[in-house]
Protein backbone atom coordinates (compact mmCIF):
# COMPACT_ATOMS: atom_id res chain seq x y z
CA UNK A 1 0.00 0.00 0.00
CA UNK A 2 1.93 3.03 -1.21
CA UNK A 3 -0.61 5.43 -2.70
CA UNK A 4 -0.02 9.11 -1.97
CA UNK A 5 -2.98 10.93 -0.49
CA UNK A 6 -5.62 11.01 2.22
CA UNK A 7 -6.55 7.52 3.37
CA UNK A 8 -10.19 6.52 2.72
CA UNK A 9 -12.49 4.48 4.96
CA UNK A 10 -11.39 1.09 3.65
CA UNK A 11 -7.74 1.89 4.41
CA UNK A 12 -8.68 3.07 7.90
CA UNK A 13 -10.22 -0.35 8.51
CA UNK A 14 -6.93 -1.92 7.43
CA UNK A 15 -5.05 0.29 9.90
CA UNK A 16 -7.41 -0.85 12.66
CA UNK A 17 -6.87 -4.50 11.70
CA UNK A 18 -3.08 -4.01 11.85
CA UNK A 19 -3.25 -2.35 15.27
CA UNK A 20 -2.11 1.04 13.98
CA UNK A 21 -5.36 2.50 15.35
CA UNK A 22 -6.47 1.01 18.66
CA UNK A 23 -9.26 1.93 21.06
CA UNK A 24 -10.93 0.87 24.28
CA UNK A 25 -13.72 0.08 23.70
CA UNK A 26 -12.99 -0.99 20.12
CA UNK A 27 -13.59 1.40 17.21
CA UNK A 28 -17.25 1.41 16.18
CA UNK A 29 -18.17 1.30 12.50
CA UNK A 30 -20.15 4.53 12.91
CA UNK A 31 -16.89 6.38 13.65
CA UNK A 32 -15.45 5.64 10.20
CA UNK A 33 -16.23 8.44 7.75
CA UNK A 34 -15.35 8.55 4.02
CA UNK A 35 -11.96 10.18 4.68
CA UNK A 36 -11.62 10.46 8.45
CA UNK A 37 -12.19 8.77 11.79
CA UNK A 38 -14.32 10.26 14.56
CA UNK A 39 -12.62 10.35 17.95
CA UNK A 40 -14.46 9.63 21.21
CA UNK A 41 -14.19 11.29 24.61
CA UNK A 42 -12.96 9.11 27.44
CA UNK A 43 -14.36 8.87 30.95
CA UNK A 44 -12.42 11.64 32.69
CA UNK A 45 -11.71 15.34 32.20
CA UNK A 46 -9.09 17.63 33.69
CA UNK A 47 -9.88 21.29 34.23
CA UNK A 48 -6.59 23.09 33.56
CA UNK A 49 -5.31 26.59 34.19
CA UNK A 50 -4.33 27.19 30.59
CA UNK A 51 -4.10 25.67 27.16
CA UNK A 52 -0.79 23.89 26.56
CA UNK A 53 1.24 21.68 24.25
CA UNK A 54 3.33 18.82 25.64
CA UNK A 55 6.53 19.86 23.84
CA UNK A 56 9.54 17.81 22.84
CA UNK A 57 10.53 15.15 25.34
CA UNK A 58 7.42 15.61 27.50
CA UNK A 59 4.11 13.77 27.76
CA UNK A 60 0.64 15.19 28.26
CA UNK A 61 0.14 13.29 31.55
CA UNK A 62 3.10 15.13 33.10
CA UNK A 63 1.82 18.48 31.86
CA UNK A 64 -1.62 17.71 33.33
CA UNK A 65 -0.04 17.29 36.76
CA UNK A 66 1.55 20.70 36.29
CA UNK A 67 -1.57 22.58 35.15
CA UNK A 68 -4.57 20.71 36.56
CA UNK A 69 -7.09 22.48 38.78
CA UNK A 70 -9.39 19.50 39.35
CA UNK A 71 -10.59 16.27 37.72
CA UNK A 72 -14.11 15.34 36.65
CA UNK A 73 -15.79 11.98 36.08
CA UNK A 74 -17.77 12.15 32.84
CA UNK A 75 -19.54 8.80 33.29
CA UNK A 76 -22.88 10.29 34.39
CA UNK A 77 -22.44 13.43 32.31
CA UNK A 78 -20.62 16.61 33.30
CA UNK A 79 -20.86 20.26 32.30
CA UNK A 80 -17.89 21.92 30.64
CA UNK A 81 -18.25 25.58 31.54
CA UNK A 82 -18.01 28.40 29.04
CA UNK A 83 -14.64 30.12 29.15
CA UNK A 84 -12.80 27.24 30.85
CA UNK A 85 -10.17 24.88 29.42
CA UNK A 86 -10.41 21.09 29.78
CA UNK A 87 -8.30 18.15 28.65
CA UNK A 88 -10.01 14.80 28.02
CA UNK A 89 -8.10 11.60 27.15
CA UNK A 90 -9.63 10.05 24.04
CA UNK A 91 -10.57 6.40 23.67
CA UNK A 92 -8.36 6.03 20.59
CA UNK A 93 -4.57 5.61 20.48
CA UNK A 94 -2.18 5.43 17.54
CA UNK A 95 0.84 3.39 16.47
CA UNK A 96 1.50 5.05 13.11
CA UNK A 97 3.90 3.40 10.68
CA UNK A 98 6.62 5.33 8.91
CA UNK A 99 5.21 7.50 6.14
CA UNK A 100 1.79 8.07 7.72
CA UNK A 101 0.93 11.31 9.49
CA UNK A 102 -2.39 12.66 10.70
CA UNK A 103 -4.27 15.92 11.12
CA UNK A 104 -7.29 16.46 13.37
CA UNK A 105 -10.12 18.93 13.31
CA UNK A 106 -13.41 19.67 15.02
CA UNK A 107 -16.53 18.01 13.64
CA UNK A 108 -19.04 20.28 11.93
CA UNK A 109 -21.53 20.38 14.78
CA UNK A 110 -18.72 21.07 17.25
CA UNK A 111 -17.56 24.11 15.33
CA UNK A 112 -21.09 25.48 14.95
CA UNK A 113 -21.42 25.52 18.75
CA UNK A 114 -18.23 27.59 19.10
CA UNK A 115 -16.52 24.72 20.89
CA UNK A 116 -12.80 25.25 20.42
CA UNK A 117 -11.53 21.68 20.55
CA UNK A 118 -8.11 20.51 19.43
CA UNK A 119 -6.15 17.27 19.60
CA UNK A 120 -2.86 17.17 21.50
CA UNK A 121 -0.27 14.38 21.72
CA UNK A 122 2.76 13.41 23.74
CA UNK A 123 5.79 15.43 22.60
CA UNK A 124 3.48 17.46 20.35
CA UNK A 125 4.57 20.95 19.29
CA UNK A 126 1.43 21.81 17.28
CA UNK A 127 -2.28 21.45 17.87
CA UNK A 128 -4.18 18.99 15.67
CA UNK A 129 -1.00 17.59 14.09
CA UNK A 130 0.19 14.02 14.66
CA UNK A 131 3.71 13.38 13.42
CA UNK A 132 4.76 10.50 11.19
CA UNK A 133 5.34 7.31 13.17
CA UNK A 134 3.67 8.59 16.37
CA UNK A 135 3.00 5.91 18.99
CA UNK A 136 0.88 7.01 21.91
CA UNK A 137 -2.38 8.33 23.30
CA UNK A 138 -4.56 11.17 22.00
CA UNK A 139 -6.17 13.93 24.04
CA UNK A 140 -8.82 16.53 23.29
CA UNK A 141 -8.38 20.05 24.60
CA UNK A 142 -11.84 21.61 24.86
CA UNK A 143 -12.69 25.26 25.49
CA UNK A 144 -16.40 26.16 25.19
CA UNK A 145 -16.48 29.75 23.95
CA UNK A 146 -20.18 30.68 23.65
CA UNK A 147 -22.19 27.95 25.39
CA UNK A 148 -21.58 25.62 28.33
CA UNK A 149 -22.07 22.01 27.22
CA UNK A 150 -22.97 18.71 28.83
CA UNK A 151 -20.70 15.87 27.69
CA UNK A 152 -20.47 12.12 28.28
CA UNK A 153 -17.94 9.42 27.42
CA UNK A 154 -18.06 8.30 23.81
CA UNK A 155 -19.17 11.66 22.40
CA UNK A 156 -17.46 12.54 19.14
CA UNK A 157 -16.28 16.15 19.00
CA UNK A 158 -13.11 15.68 16.93
CA UNK A 159 -12.15 13.82 13.78
CA UNK A 160 -8.79 12.74 12.45
CA UNK A 161 -7.59 12.35 8.87
CA UNK A 162 -4.59 10.21 7.89
CA UNK A 163 -2.40 10.91 4.89
CA UNK A 164 0.62 9.52 3.11
CA UNK A 165 3.04 11.88 1.42
CA UNK A 166 2.33 15.34 0.06
CA UNK A 167 -1.11 15.26 -1.52
CA UNK A 168 -2.07 18.95 -1.74
CA UNK A 169 -2.99 20.24 -5.20
CA UNK A 170 -1.00 23.26 -6.32
CA UNK A 171 -2.76 26.13 -8.06
CA UNK A 172 -2.20 24.74 -11.56
CA UNK A 173 -3.62 21.34 -10.56
CA UNK A 174 -6.56 23.03 -8.85
CA UNK A 175 -7.37 25.05 -11.98
CA UNK A 176 -7.26 21.87 -14.05
CA UNK A 177 -9.59 20.14 -11.59
CA UNK A 178 -12.01 23.05 -11.81
CA UNK A 179 -11.97 22.80 -15.60
CA UNK A 180 -12.98 19.14 -15.43
CA UNK A 181 -15.28 19.12 -12.39
CA UNK A 182 -16.52 22.73 -11.86
CA UNK A 183 -15.66 23.15 -8.18
CA UNK A 184 -17.66 26.38 -7.81
CA UNK A 185 -19.99 28.27 -10.15
CA UNK A 186 -18.41 31.12 -12.12
CA UNK A 187 -14.76 32.09 -12.17
CA UNK A 188 -12.83 30.58 -9.26
CA UNK A 189 -10.42 32.57 -7.13
CA UNK A 190 -7.39 30.27 -6.90
CA UNK A 191 -4.36 31.30 -4.87
CA UNK A 192 -2.94 28.81 -2.40
CA UNK A 193 -6.29 27.04 -2.55
CA UNK A 194 -9.83 27.81 -3.70
CA UNK A 195 -11.04 31.12 -2.32
CA UNK A 196 -14.54 31.42 -0.93
CA UNK A 197 -16.47 34.52 0.02
CA UNK A 198 -19.27 35.50 2.37
CA UNK A 199 -22.91 35.80 1.24
CA UNK A 200 -24.51 38.96 2.60
CA UNK A 201 -27.05 39.41 -0.22
CA UNK A 202 -29.31 36.32 -0.07
CA UNK A 203 -31.51 35.56 -3.07
CA UNK A 204 -34.62 35.79 -0.89
CA UNK A 205 -35.12 37.85 2.24
CA UNK A 206 -32.50 39.64 4.30
CA UNK A 207 -31.38 36.93 6.76
CA UNK A 208 -27.59 36.56 6.47
CA UNK A 209 -26.60 34.76 9.68
CA UNK A 210 -26.83 34.32 13.42
CA UNK A 211 -24.95 35.72 16.42
CA UNK A 212 -24.56 33.74 19.63
CA UNK A 213 -26.27 35.27 22.66
CA UNK A 214 -23.93 35.94 25.60
CA UNK A 215 -26.02 34.41 28.42
CA UNK A 216 -27.72 31.09 27.71
CA UNK A 217 -28.48 27.69 29.20
CA UNK A 218 -26.44 24.50 28.90
CA UNK A 219 -26.51 22.45 25.69
CA UNK A 220 -26.61 18.67 26.12
CA UNK A 221 -24.66 17.42 23.12
CA UNK A 222 -26.75 14.24 22.93
CA UNK A 223 -30.00 16.14 22.37
CA UNK A 224 -30.60 16.70 18.66
CA UNK A 225 -33.26 19.04 17.31
CA UNK A 226 -34.14 19.88 20.91
CA UNK A 227 -33.32 23.52 21.58
CA UNK A 228 -35.30 26.62 20.55
CA UNK A 229 -32.74 28.62 18.59
CA UNK A 230 -34.00 32.00 19.80
CA UNK A 231 -32.84 31.14 23.32
CA UNK A 232 -29.25 30.86 22.04
CA UNK A 233 -29.03 32.91 18.84
CA UNK A 234 -30.17 36.19 17.39
CA UNK A 235 -30.92 36.57 13.71
CA UNK A 236 -28.81 38.93 11.62
CA UNK A 237 -30.30 40.80 8.69
CA UNK A 238 -28.61 42.96 6.10
CA UNK A 239 -30.25 45.10 3.45
CA UNK A 240 -27.06 46.65 2.10
CA UNK A 241 -24.67 43.70 1.82
CA UNK A 242 -22.66 44.70 4.88
CA UNK A 243 -22.29 43.31 8.38
CA UNK A 244 -20.30 44.84 11.25
CA UNK A 245 -18.68 42.20 13.43
CA UNK A 246 -18.44 42.94 17.15
CA UNK A 247 -15.21 42.07 19.02
CA UNK A 248 -15.56 38.84 20.97
CA UNK A 249 -18.82 37.84 19.29
CA UNK A 250 -19.39 34.53 17.48
CA UNK A 251 -21.28 34.34 14.17
CA UNK A 252 -22.69 31.70 11.87
CA UNK A 253 -22.61 32.92 8.26
CA UNK A 254 -22.54 31.15 4.90
CA UNK A 255 -20.35 31.17 1.82
CA UNK A 256 -21.62 32.69 -1.39
CA UNK A 257 -20.21 29.77 -3.36
CA UNK A 258 -21.78 26.32 -3.56
CA UNK A 259 -18.78 24.03 -3.20
CA UNK A 260 -18.15 20.66 -4.86
CA UNK A 261 -15.66 18.07 -3.61
CA UNK A 262 -15.15 15.40 -6.32
CA UNK A 263 -15.05 11.74 -5.18
CA UNK A 264 -11.28 11.33 -5.60
CA UNK A 265 -10.44 14.39 -3.51
CA UNK A 266 -10.81 15.75 0.00
CA UNK A 267 -10.54 19.35 1.16
CA UNK A 268 -9.71 21.30 4.28
CA UNK A 269 -10.45 24.89 5.18
CA UNK A 270 -7.07 26.59 5.40
CA UNK A 271 -6.02 28.44 8.55
CA UNK A 272 -7.10 32.04 8.57
CA UNK A 273 -4.76 34.67 7.14
CA UNK A 274 -4.60 37.62 9.54
CA UNK A 275 -3.91 40.24 6.87
CA UNK A 276 -7.48 40.14 5.49
CA UNK A 277 -9.25 41.35 8.63
CA UNK A 278 -9.81 41.30 12.38
CA UNK A 279 -11.65 38.00 12.48
CA UNK A 280 -11.18 34.26 12.31
CA UNK A 281 -13.07 31.93 9.97
CA UNK A 282 -12.61 28.19 10.55
CA UNK A 283 -13.42 25.89 13.38
CA UNK A 284 -14.54 22.72 11.61
CA UNK A 285 -12.45 22.44 8.49
CA UNK A 286 -12.79 19.00 6.84
CA UNK A 287 -14.78 18.54 3.64
CA UNK A 288 -15.23 14.89 2.68
CA UNK A 289 -15.17 13.37 -0.82
CA UNK A 290 -18.61 13.81 -2.36
CA UNK A 291 -19.56 16.92 -0.36
CA UNK A 292 -21.94 18.85 -2.59
CA UNK A 293 -21.06 16.65 -5.59
CA UNK A 294 -23.51 15.09 -8.05
CA UNK A 295 -21.92 11.66 -7.54
CA UNK A 296 -23.26 11.74 -3.96
CA UNK A 297 -26.63 13.25 -4.74
CA UNK A 298 -25.51 16.84 -4.26
CA UNK A 299 -25.86 19.93 -6.38
CA UNK A 300 -23.31 22.07 -4.60
CA UNK A 301 -23.32 22.86 -0.89
CA UNK A 302 -22.51 26.13 0.78
CA UNK A 303 -19.74 26.27 3.33
CA UNK A 304 -21.03 27.35 6.72
CA UNK A 305 -18.65 29.93 8.17
CA UNK A 306 -17.91 29.95 11.88
CA UNK A 307 -16.64 33.46 12.50
CA UNK A 308 -15.17 35.11 15.59
CA UNK A 309 -14.19 38.78 15.58
CA UNK A 310 -11.02 39.78 17.43
CA UNK A 311 -9.78 43.11 18.74
CA UNK A 312 -11.72 45.72 16.75
CA UNK A 313 -15.11 45.95 15.02
CA UNK A 314 -14.78 44.87 11.41
CA UNK A 315 -17.02 45.42 8.39
CA UNK A 316 -17.65 42.38 6.20
CA UNK A 317 -18.83 43.09 2.65
CA UNK A 318 -20.85 40.80 0.41
CA UNK A 319 -18.52 38.75 -1.77
CA UNK A 320 -15.45 39.44 0.37
CA UNK A 321 -12.98 36.55 0.30
CA UNK A 322 -12.80 35.15 3.83
CA UNK A 323 -11.02 31.82 3.45
CA UNK A 324 -9.54 29.12 1.24
CA UNK A 325 -10.25 25.47 0.62
CA UNK A 326 -7.12 23.39 0.12
CA UNK A 327 -7.80 20.29 -2.01
CA UNK A 328 -5.91 17.01 -1.60
CA UNK A 329 -5.75 13.77 -3.55
CA UNK A 330 -7.31 10.72 -1.96
CA UNK A 331 -5.07 7.64 -1.83
CA UNK A 332 -8.09 5.79 -3.24
CA UNK A 333 -11.74 6.59 -3.82
CA UNK A 334 -13.79 5.96 -0.65
CA UNK A 335 -16.20 3.04 -0.81
CA UNK A 336 -18.96 5.46 0.23
CA UNK A 337 -19.13 9.19 -0.36
CA UNK A 338 -20.36 11.98 1.89
CA UNK A 339 -24.13 12.15 1.53
CA UNK A 340 -24.42 8.79 -0.25
CA UNK A 341 -25.92 6.01 1.86
CA UNK A 342 -24.60 7.50 5.10
CA UNK A 343 -26.17 9.90 7.59
CA UNK A 344 -24.65 13.18 6.38
CA UNK A 345 -26.25 16.02 8.28
CA UNK A 346 -25.07 18.87 6.07
CA UNK A 347 -25.19 17.62 2.47
CA UNK A 348 -26.81 20.28 0.29
CA UNK A 349 -26.69 22.75 3.16
CA UNK A 350 -27.16 26.48 3.15
CA UNK A 351 -27.15 28.75 6.19
CA UNK A 352 -27.73 26.29 9.02
CA UNK A 353 -27.17 26.00 12.76
CA UNK A 354 -25.90 22.80 14.35
CA UNK A 355 -28.15 19.75 14.52
CA UNK A 356 -28.93 20.43 18.20
CA UNK A 357 -31.40 23.20 17.36
CA UNK A 358 -34.94 23.25 16.06
CA UNK A 359 -35.66 25.25 12.92
CA UNK A 360 -36.04 28.99 13.43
Amino acid sequence: MSQIGVLPAQMLREMIARGEITASPAVDEAQIQPASLDLRLGTRAWRVRASFLAGKGRCVADRLRQFEMHQMDLSAGAVLEKGCVYVVPLMESLALPAGIQAVANAKSSTGRLDLLTRVITDEGTEFDRVSEGYHGPLYAEICPRSFSVLVRPGMRLNQIRFRRGHAVLDDAELRALHESDILVPGDPVISGGLGFSVDLRPETGTLVGYRAKPHTGVIDLERLGAYPPREFWEELHSADGQLILDPGAFYILVSREAVHIPPDYAAEMAPFLAMVGEFRVHYAGFFDPGFGHAAAGGAGARGVLEVRCHEAPFVLEHGQIVGRLVYEHMAARPERLYGAEIASNYQGQGLKLSKHFKAF
